[in-house]
């Protein structure tokens, strides 16, 4: 493996760590906005990724993801009672949501930092002649942070435990069909094994996936052709 890509995968690894510890912090803030001061009683909203870093699924799997062309993984779940929010079927869901929100949003801040970039360096003078090894750093962080966040979002809304999705289902599940779907929580993780090695989730996740991650490199050009 050439030292240029065992860099990339390091810096990738980074941002994926970063992007996870604020998807975390975000399922922690919306559940004491709601009534739950768990996460932040157990230490849990915090930027220290420590708290949070899961090793088979923030290490292991996003290494095997990143090889297989996708990096995808997950962080310890954020402690959560249901008993302390104020209307737990509402509010869980919108506890759930806040994980893939948060990532959608660093995605659009990532992106508005890239177009910034490219206007300072096409417009201010001397920056444009010498960019070299700067500007591909910025390239190489806003990239990762437009894709893994997008990556992030789109693998967390999917509907299978223990994933984000599957609690914003719930609230919309009729109450039988609630049951059922926390029947195969026990199951969840080897599902999304089973998926991830089938390469069934890359075939879920990509085409949404590329659909936002075109459209905001979309942008990032019309600004470039400015």
């Amino acid at each position: 493996m050439a030292a240029p890509d065992i860099l990339q995968a390091i810096v990738a690894l980074a941002v994926f760590v970063f992007c996870i510890v604020v998807h975390e912090n975000a399922h922690g803030l919306v559940a004491e906005y709601f009534g739950d001061p768990t996460a932040r009683q157990m230490g849990r909203i915090t930027m220290n990724p420590l708290p949070h870093v899961d090793l088979f699924g923030s290490v292991i799997v996003p290494l095997i993801a990143y090889f297989s062309g996708m990096l995808f993984g997950w962080a310890k779940p954020v402690p959560v009672n249901s008993a302390n929010l104020r209307n737990p079927v509402v509010h869980n869901a919108y506890v759930a949501a806040a994980g893939p929100a948060s990532n959608f949003l660093l995605a659009i801040l990532a992106t508005l930092l890239y177009i910034v970039v490219i206007l300072v360096y096409q417009n201010v003078d001397g920056l444009e002649v010498g960019r070299g090894n700067t500007f591909l750093f910025f390239k190489t962080i806003c990239g990762n942070l437009i894709q893994i966040n997008c990556i992030l979002a789109i693998f967390n809304l999917l509907p299978i435990p223990p994933l984000d999705g599957h609690w914003i289902l719930m609230r919309y599940l009729p109450e039988p069909y609630r049951g059922m779907l926390a029947s195969i929580r026990p199951y969840g993780f080897m599902i999304l094994i089973v998926l991830m090695m089938t390469r069934t989730l890359s075939m879920l996740i990509g085409p949404p996936y590329m659909f936002i991650v075109n459209g905001l490199y979309k942008l990032i050009g019309l600004a470039a052709a400015l």
